[in-house]
């Protein structure tokens, strides 16, 4: 057993999708979240400058004696995922890409069309692509960016007509022209709008990475012995920028619960 924290981080407040998902299965588990809300969004930024930013993070929740470290953020994941496992080998630190490719594969065959949207850096990777084919190859895959609906969520723009619009303007002719059924959901942040794009394309079925990544906490948890044995585990979350919509968006998801909310800043 193992009652130390699990860290999470995210270029923002998108990454805070992921913890309703441990909280559900594993309650007795603490967390201590990291989101670098003054440096977001990541994704339009140079490989070198996401790679710089993730490394002060994860030391950041090494210090803090976490147990494992998830990046809740795809950006990340696809970037640099690497580089952050060889600088902190004693850590696990799982990403956000692989469950959810995983998913996929299990189901869908040669008769889907795959959608993956997410950030200029997580699409100009080819991160799920790649590790999609990796599980099953042969299989159809369509990519797309949607730079602007980050800097959106982060505003709190959700429940309303001008993240509609933003939606159908970046996937209205890629659904059309792709015929795409299965739609992965390549940012953390989208699941905040998740329901409006279930709203616009009824007929697809999305993949949450959100969700999947508990696969991954799970099993490297049961392998490594590493189960908290509390009953209700502790909750810190972190911002560099402490601002209105983050500190609003966590009442908003874990209203009920309780939580410690603290600044901790990095050189911009």
């Amino acid at each position: 057993m193992d009652n130390r924290p699990i860290g999470f981080f995210d270029s923002g407040l998108g990454g805070l999708t992921c913890i309703p998902h441990l909280m559900k299965a594993l309650p007795g588990e603490s967390i201590i979240y990291f989101g670098d809300t003054a440096r977001t969004p990541y994704g339009s930024k140079a490989e070198n400058t996401i790679r710089h930013f993730a490394c002060e993070i994860t030391d950041f929740l090494a210090a803090k004696d976490v147990k494992a470290i998830v990046i809740a953020c795809n950006t990340v994941s696809a970037v640099c995922i690497d580089d952050l496992r060889r600088r902190r080998p004693d850590i696990p630190i799982l990403g956000i890409i692989s469950p959810a490719a995983r998913r996929v594969a299990g189901l869908c065959d040669e008769s889907n069309h795959i959608g993956i949207i997410g950030t200029k850096a997580t699409v100009g990777s080819n991160a799920y692509r790649r590790k999609i084919t990796e599980y099953r190859p042969g299989l159809t895959i369509h990519e797309t960016a949607c730079p602007a609906f980050v800097p959106l969520i982060e505003e709190g723009i959700i429940a309303n007509d001008i993240m509609d619009l933003t939606i159908k303007y970046y996937l209205d002719r890629f659904m059309a022209d792709n015929g795409i059924d299965t739609l992965v959901l390549g940012c953390t942040h989208y699941p905040l709008i998740r329901e409006n794009i279930a709203k616009l394309f009824p007929a697809i079925r999305i993949i949450d990475p959100s969700e999947e990544i508990m696969t991954s906490i799970s099993a490297v948890l049961r392998e490594r012995d590493m189960f908290s044995d509390a009953s209700q585990g502790l909750r810190t979350f972190y911002a560099s920028d402490l601002s209105e919509n983050f500190i609003a968006m966590i009442h908003r998801i874990f209203r009920g619960t309780g939580f410690t909310v603290a600044f901790k800043s990095f050189d911009l």
